[in-house]
């Protein structure tokens, strides 16, 4: 996202993005740092290729991709506080395509 923040042409989506990849750090560090404090530290984490922006409409894809990954994991989560940390990077992804599909 970070990426696609500094590549895109649009104001709206400039913005947009950087709300979003301002929050979502501090989210995924609770979810992390939570999941390790009842269980072991993770590790063997994965590396992804980075993505040129290309579109609106395929940074929307992204993220709804993203936001059905983690409504997965969710479902696969027994720990209630872990869940509600997951709704909160839900809420953001939702916010996010929100702001890209109708604040332009």
């Amino acid at each position: 996202m970070h990426v696609f923040h500094l590549q895109t042409k649009s104001y709206a989506e400039h913005i947009a993005m950087a709300g979003y990849y301002d929050n979502v750090v501090d989210l995924i560090d609770g979810i992390v740092e939570s999941y390790q404090g009842k269980y072991d530290v993770i590790s063997n984490y994965e590396n992804f290729s980075l993505e040129s922006y290309k579109s609106t409409e395929s940074t929307i894809s992204y993220l709804k991709a993203l936001a059905k990954k983690v409504e997965d994991t969710f479902s696969k989560v027994e720990d209630t506080y872990i869940q509600n940390q997951l709704d909160g990077v839900t809420e953001l992804l939702y916010s996010t395509i929100y702001k890209l599909r109708f604040l332009k």
